[in-house]
C-alpha cells in the first residue's frame, strides 16, 4: 500500500467528513497544536495539502511555513479567508463547496427575514413566559408579503433567494458589481441607493477583506425605520457598532443574522433585543448539506492527488 498523503487540517469539520479524511490521509490537527508555530515547522517537508473551512481559511503565513502544500479545500463556499494571491503566485490549487448549500442557506435567510418581519422569536418568548395570559395579545408585526427586497450578491446563492422571495409575492432589486443580462430584477449599482429603495436588505454577496463594514451607519439609515436587515454572507461586511446603534434607536425596524465579525462571539447587546433574529452561523448546518459538502471537499482532494482537475474551484 503506497503511503498517505499528509495533510494539515487546521479545523474540526462534520464528524463523517473528518473520519472519511483521516481514513484517507495523514492528518495533522493544528487546532489541537499546543505551540502551532512549532507544530507547523515540524510539518514543513512532509504536508503536501491543506484542508480547512470558510471561516478559518489559509493565510499566506500559514502556507509560507508549508512550502510543499499545493492545495487548500475548503469545507465551504467562502473563500474570503483563504490568501488567493499568494495561492496563484505559488501554484497552490483552491478548492470550495458550491452549489450543494445553496437551497439551505437560501432558506435560511427567507427564514431570517419571516422572523425579523413577524418577531417570531420574540412570540416564541412572549407566548413561553406567560405573557400572553398576563398581558393579552402580543403587539402587531410587519407583512414580509409583498414587500421590497434588495439583495446584495446576486449569485448562486443570491438567485436562490430572489427565487424563494418571489413566491412571497415580493419585488427584488439587486446589487452587483456588474448588471446581470440574463435577470429582469431591478438593479442598482450604489448599496446606499438600494437600501433606499427596499423593505428587506438581504446579505448574500461573496466578500472581500476591503468589503469590511460596507453595510455601515448611511447604508442603515437609507434602510430606514422599516427596514430589515438580513445577513448570511460574512460578519465583516456589516459595522456591528453602526448595526447595533441602529437598532436600538430604532432607525431600522429589525435583523436577522447568521453571522458576525469576531465568531463566535456574539455582540451581548443584540441578545436582548426584541426585534432580532439570531443564529450561530447554521444556515448550511444540515445532515444532507454537511454530506454533500464533506463528500465534495473529498473528491477535490482526491482529484487533485490522483492528477485530476479539482471538481469546484477558485484558483
Amino acid at each position: 500500500m503506497s503511503e498517505k498523503h499528509a495533510v494539515v487540517l487546521v479545523n474540526p469539520l462534520y464528524g463523517p467528513t473528518q473520519q472519511a479524511l483521516e481514513n484517507a490521509y495523514q492528518v495533522h490537527r493544528l487546532w489541537e497544536a499546543d505551540n502551532k508555530t512549532e507544530f507547523l515547522a515540524g510539518l514543513q517537508d512532509t504536508v503536501t495539502g491543506v484542508v480547512t473551512d470558510g471561516g478559518s481559511g489559509a493565510d499566506a503565513e500559514l502556507l509560507r511555513v508549508l512550502p510543499k502544500v499545493k492545495v487548500v479545500t475548503v469545507f465551504g463556499v467562502g473563500v474570503d479567508a483563504v490568501d488567493l494571491d499568494y495561492c496563484k503566485s505559488n501554484g497552490i490549487r483552491v478548492g470550495n463547496t458550491p452549489d450543494v448549500l445553496t437551497d439551505d442557506v437560501a432558506d435560511i435567510a427567507i427564514a431570517l427575514a419571516l422572523g425579523s418581519f413577524r418577531r417570531l422569536p420574540f412570540a416564541h418568548n412572549y407566548t413561553c413566559e406567560g405573557r400572553w395570559v398576563g398581558e393579552g395579545a402580543a403587539p402587531l408585526t410587519a407583512r414580509f408579503s409583498g414587500c421590497n427586497v434588495g439583495i446584495y450578491g446576486l449569485g448562486r446563492i443570491g438567485s436562490a433567494i430572489a427565487k424563494r422571495a418571489e413566491g412571497f409575492g415580493c419585488k427584488i432589486s439587486y446589487c452587483n458589481r456588474n448588471k446581470k443580462a440574463d435577470v429582469a430584477y431591478q438593479y442598482f449599482s450604489d448599496l446606499q441607493e438600494m437600501a433606499a429603495a427596499v423593505d428587506c436588505l438581504i446579505l448574500a454577496v461573496a466578500p472581500t477583506p476591503s468589503m469590511k463594514g460596507v453595510v455601515n451607519a448611511d447604508v442603515l439609515n437609507s434602510l430606514g425605520p422599516d427596514g430589515h436587515l438580513v445577513n448570511i454572507s460574512r460578519g465583516l461586511i456589516v459595522d456591528e457598532p453602526a448595526l447595533i446603534d441602529a437598532l436600538v434607536q430604532n432607525r431600522i425596524a429589525g435583523a436577522g443574522l447568521d453571522v458576525f465579525a469576531n465568531e463566535p462571539n456574539v455582540p451581548s447587546e443584540l441578545f436582548s433585543m426584541p426585534n432580532v433574529v439570531l443564529q450561530p452561523h447554521v444556515a448550511s448546518a444540515t445532515v444532507q448539506t454537511r454530506t454533500a459538502m464533506g463528500q465534495l471537499m473529498l473528491d477535490n482532494l482526491a482529484n487533485f492527488y490522483r492528477g485530476a482537475e479539482l471538481v469546484a474551484f477558485v484558483a
